[in-house]
């Protein structure tokens, strides 16, 4: 019997396919696809022990071990659990790395348990590089950059706009010292793909938050990286007070919600208090010590009266953070860069207003390109 194949289109993901990953853990905690499910053929260890002895004595007598290593109670177990799968999602379809050996040992013990699923030609690799072209296709697209000082709330506005690209929640990272989130980082691998699944609804115009390339852990694209560079841009300017009780909501309010949720009040507590404090300690060089050891004083105090009921007491040594760090970074940024021209300065509505004129005048230019002569 010929085992079914399906080619290996994004349309699987933008369908929201459930796909079957039979490859062994570890690889799959280095690098999913989107909508993937890992019910893998061989565990770790059975796939290290494989792997070995292909080295050594081949692929038929890797194969015979394999066949040893799965089979029996641990075979029929691991069908069983693709069956309930496909019971559920019965659209479904596997996939190993290249698409060959692992998945089609899975489709054979599925036709013997009486259902035929298809595996994607090429598998893992394949699908991975769809998605890869997608985002250097994307840094052709139209793209604007908010800029703007630290507590302009410029996620926010991306998150606004039905263009919007948020860098920052692929990265699972704000893109600061401060900006690590509770749960781990995606791999470099899975930061690519959550971009390239969100590229998948933009074929249009884009907007996106002025980052660095590095965002945390992850790495920005250099194909997209440089079309972020070359972008116009808009700058959204506002108060410091308005600045400060935006980041005491993003480094203060939210970060204990998220923390308090995972981990429980008493470890949640402990957990945040010892990122927020690292945190600190890490901007040693640039703070200098003198100013570290106030700035970490007046943290300590602001925990101890925030366990008394007052929240607002971080705002004494946020705004000095913001005053004396951040807001001096982004200025030498900027001189750095004086030949960036904004297409617009404002507060942060009129600079929503301005991204989404920007992006349907973009659309409509786009549309007059593209659209047939009568």
């Amino acid at each position: 019997m010929t085992l079914p194949l399906v080619e290996p289109s994004l349309d699987l993901i933008r369908e929201g396919r459930v796909l079957i990953d039979v490859r062994a853990p570890v690889e799959f905690v280095q690098g999913a696809l989107p909508g993937a499910v890992n019910l893998p053929l061989m565990d770790d260890e059975e796939r290290h022990r494989v792997g070995i002895e292909y080295k050594h004595a081949g692929q038929q007598a890797a194969i015979a071990l394999g066949e040893r290593l799965v089979s029996g109670g641990i075979k029929a177990a691991r069908i069983a659990t693709w069956r309930r799968l496909l019971e559920a999602h019965p659209d479904a379809v596997i996939y190993c790395f290249r698409g060959g050996l692992r998945s089609q040992v899975a489709q054979q013990w599925l036709v013997e348990a009486g259902i035929t699923r298809p595996r994607i030609r090429g598998g893992w690799k394949a699908m991975r590089q769809a998605l890869c072209e997608r985002i250097d296709a994307a840094a052709g697209q139209p793209l604007l950059v908010v800029g703007g000082l630290t507590g302009c709330a410029k996620t926010s506005l991306i998150q606004a706009l039905d263009c919007g690209l948020d860098l920052e929640g692929c990265a699972r990272h704000k893109g600061s010292a401060f900006g690590r989130h509770p749960l781990p980082a995606p791999s470099q691998i899975d930061f690519e793909h959550a971009m390239g699944l969100r590229l998948l609804e933009l074929t249009g115009p884009m907007v996106v938050e002025d980052e660095s390339r590095h965002i945390g852990a992850a790495n920005v694209p250099l194909a997209f990286w440089r079309g972020m560079e070359q972008a116009p841009r808009v700058r959204v300017e506002m108060s410091l007070d308005w600045r400060l009780a935006q980041i005491h909501k993003d480094y203060i309010d939210d970060l204990w919600e998220i923390y308090r949720h995972h981990f429980g009040d008493w470890l949640g507590w402990a957990l945040m208090r010892k990122q927020l404090s690292t945190a600190l300690e890490r901007l040693r060089k640039r703070l200098g010590s003198a100013r570290l050891a106030r700035l970490q004083r007046l943290q300590a105090l602001a925990f101890r009266e925030h366990e008394a009921g007052n929240r607002q007491a971080h705002e004494a040594w946020l705004a000095p953070l913001l005053t004396e760090y951040y807001d001096p970074m982004y200025r030498h940024q900027l001189q750095k860069h004086d030949d960036q021209r904004f297409l617009h300065v404002g507060d942060w509505e009129s600079c929503l207003a301005a991204a989404r004129d920007w992006s349907a005048e973009a659309a409509r230019r786009g549309d007059m390109r593209t659209a047939t002569p009568a």
